[in-house]
């Protein structure tokens, strides 16, 4: 559907002027809706490795990226992880979710962090997001607790189902912290382990405070599509050393560190980083501050441009937050909802990649009998969000901010 094509629509005009404030920020070049850059000391340190033939899960690269990762968020301990997604699982493990519980997850959220908590063998239990940070909605989601369970011996139990409540996993959407000092004072009042999904938020601070610091645990994520890659890969950031430990000791397939001898003393998990990945990401990670400041130079100037598109704003970051805007989103009013699919399919045609947010995790077929709240906001939210271009190249194309080698 072309723009021309609305002529009789009084909303026509609004398609085009989502097109051209795009355009305004991007230039006429395709767009991608986020790649990664690779114009670091990438390929030296991936070479490096290949060269000394320590390409696998043991080696410096490893250690290096947990360290920088440690110095980044401030946080005690970083265990680098095979992906996003096992780092979920085991953090949920390590915070003592077990088989038959449920866990508090956003119905706003990659299918990743619902996953994760059925590979414990436990159960999503869907809240609702609110609109200023796309978190969970701390006072609603405290009044269903208050009303749906009841507090027995230390635990929350569901008072629908007879199952245990043991953790609640807020995800910064997009890099956005969510409101993490009223999450944490509501698991305080429920009895609830916070695991951060902090897959998508590094470099995000709320009241200077990194993503991912707020709970026992957290995790990140080192995807291709992330804001630093390392082709694949994920983290666990923990403030407890005992954790972290464990963490470590889990990950590495429970094996007692010896020089020879290949004894392990419980059943764990290959989930380590391989240092060939490990060395792109410290390629990427030296580079973390120059790709938050594109980022953030490029979502100031789609703020900027769509201030003169009717029905339509981009997204900005929540009060007292300095997000990394890994994915910008624009989002239409109420009265625009109709029109979102014909702006993603004029957006795509004319090789602007765009997308819409996830399907809300009570729309997918293996979570749709799952426990859940009211949903109106997230669907609200769903029906009229739009991802548009938010990558570091696409960022640095016109900006005014000096890039590597200029």
């Amino acid at each position: 559907m072309s723009p021309s094509s609305h002529n009789d629509d009084p909303l026509h005009g609004v398609i085009a002027k989502t097109v051209s404030a795009i355009r305004s920020v991007i230039g006429s070049d395709d767009a991608m809706l986020h790649a990664p850059v690779f114009d670091g000391n990438e390929l030296q340190y991936v070479s490096q490795c290949v060269s000394t033939g320590w390409v696998s899960s043991v080696g410096s690269f490893v250690t290096r990226f947990e360290e920088m990762l440690r110095e980044i968020t401030g946080v005690q301990r970083v265990v680098a992880c095979s992906n996003g997604t096992s780092a979920l699982f085991l953090a949920l493990k390590l915070a003592g979710v077990e088989t038959g519980d449920e866990v508090l997850v956003p119905a706003l959220t990659f299918v990743a962090t619902a996953n994760a908590v059925s590979h414990c063998g436990a159960v999503p239990y869907l809240v609702d997001s609110e609109p200023v940070t796309l978190g969970i909605d701390c006072a609603k989601l405290r009044s269903e607790l208050a009303e749906s369970t009841r507090v027995v011996g230390g635990h929350t139990y569901s008072r629908k189902t007879g199952r245990r409540i043991s953790a609640i996993v807020p995800m910064h959407c997009f890099g956005h912290p969510c409101a993490m000092d009223e999450i944490v004072s509501l698991a305080e009042e429920f009895r609830l382990q916070v695991v951060e999904d902090a897959a998508e938020s590094l470099g995000s601070t709320r009241d200077g405070r990194h993503a991912g610091t707020f709970g026992r645990v957290s995790i990140m994520s080192f995807n291709g599509n992330k804001i630093v890659t390392t082709g694949g890969g994920g983290a666990i950031l923990t403030n407890d050393a005992d954790l972290g430990d464990r963490a470590k000791h889990l990950t590495t397939t429970a094996k007692v560190p010896h020089a020879w001898k290949f004894y392990h003393d419980e059943v764990g998990y290959n989930l380590r980083m391989p240092n060939l990945n490990a060395a792109l990401g410290c390629g990427q990670l030296e580079q973390l501050d120059r790709f938050i400041a594109a980022k953030r130079d490029l979502a100031s100037r789609y703020i900027k441009a769509f201030r003169d598109v009717d029905g339509v704003s981009a997204f900005e970051e929540p009060r007292g937050c300095r997000s990394n805007y890994w994915l910008n989103a624009i989002l239409l009013d109420a009265t625009h909802v109709s029109l979102r699919d014909a702006m993603l399919k004029e957006t795509n045609e004319g090789n602007i990649m765009t997308r819409p947010a996830w399907e809300l995790l009570h729309q997918l077929p293996m979570f749709r009998s799952c426990p859940r709240v009211d949903l109106s906001q997230a669907e609200s939210i769903q029906s009229r969000l739009i991802n548009i271009p938010s990558g570091v190249s696409v960022a640095e194309r016109h900006s005014q901010i000096p890039t590597r080698g200029s």
